[in-house]
């Protein structure tokens, strides 16, 4: 255990390094001047350029500009916005609830509709309804997110006029910010369950939208899983035994076959945050990936390479998670590492 934790971390802190040295490289070779999207072409006379150039230190080598990133990083300073002139670690971790809470959701219907579909198409393969799951699936997970959100809206919301288009609670609602979470703070606010019912409204189309991939993946990795489980000795064996069908699927076969599907989930994790890029623009959410788009398009260097780092520390710390849980799932994993 001790020797797996060590090469996790050794793992991790490569990682963070080749993503901290891509997204501070990337983004100086768009096109685009951080200085002239902030004074405006009317106002960059040479020495006003200069001046602000000097003051966001964009005049220094690209070697020392990334010497200066990485080290304040290491000491838990992630630079300041160009544009707002605050911390990039305390704009991400204002917006970053906003993001958890969709993507939590969105994982959510993506697992609690992926497996049990997965299940059935293993247990009824070659039938109408494998062909039926597997097929929906491969259309799930060929439609752009870009696209699939636009139909939603123009189907439940300007169509039947069931959900909301946008944003995360109406305007008639006044929730304080107590957590970020906006189905916690309405439940702790004075307005309670019309407004819980509202944020939970604006929730479900991008929700739904994000987790479409997600659910595609997780069905069809928890049916092939499945199928190769079902197909061992010791499941015919307890098959002849007269075990019970519901213990031998949900018990014995999907705890076995559950490895590889939580892998995917854990995966699927990363996806979820490129996801929320497009999910919140369509949707108007106020999480971190309409605001990455917003620090894009204004060249906001600190918040585009702090933002990076945060998030591929979020997820290689989560694969770590999903690594440690394959001893809870296979104890027989505890002595091979």
């Amino acid at each position: 255990m001790g020797k797996f934790f060590f090469k996790k971390f050794i793992t991790l802190l490569v990682v963070l390094f080749g993503v901290s040295l891509v997204s501070f490289s990337i983004i100086r070779l768009a096109p685009g001047d951080p200085v002239m999207m902030l004074i405006g072409e009317r106002g960059a006379d040479a020495e006003t350029y200069a001046i602000m150039k000097h003051n966001l230190g964009l005049d220094r080598s690209l070697p020392i500009q990334y010497w200066h990133f990485i080290t304040s990083a290491m000491q838990g300073d992630l630079g300041t916005s160009v544009v707002s002139k605050e911390k990039v670690s305390t704009e991400f971790f204002a917006r970053f609830p906003a993001t958890l809470e969709l993507g939590m959701f969105a994982m959510f219907f993506a697992v609690i509709i992926g497996i049990p579909v997965g299940i059935l198409a293993a247990i009824y393969r070659n039938s109408f309804w494998d062909y039926l799951a597997m097929g929906t699936s491969l259309i799930g997970y060929s439609m752009p997110i870009f696209w699939w959100g636009l139909i939603l809206i123009l189907f439940f919301s300007v169509g039947l006029g069931w959900t909301p288009v946008s944003g995360r609670i109406s305007v008639m609602f006044d929730i304080p910010t107590v957590t970020g979470f906006m189905l916690i703070d309405t439940l702790i606010s004075a307005e309670r369950w019309p407004a819980f019912f509202d944020a939970l409204k604006h929730l479900i189309l991008p929700a739904v939208a994000m987790g479409t991939i997600p659910l595609a993946i997780i069905a069809r990795m928890t049916r092939s899983s499945m199928l190769e489980v079902i197909e061992a000795d010791y499941i015919r064996t307890a098959m002849a035994q007269g075990i019970p069908s519901y213990y031998i699927i949900f018990v014995l076969a999907l705890r076995n076959a559950m490895i590889p599907i939580v892998t995917v989930i854990g995966l699927m994790f990363g996806s979820i945050i490129t996801g929320a890029i497009l999910t919140e623009t369509i949707f108007s959410w106020p999480g971190i990936g309409k605001w990455l788009v917003a620090a894009v398009n204004q060249r906001d260097y600190p918040i585009i390479q702090g933002s990076c780092l945060i998030i591929a520390s979020m997820i290689v710390f989560i694969n770590m998670m999903i690594d440690l849980s394959y001893f809870w799932i296979n104890p027989k994993m505890r002595g091979s590492r």
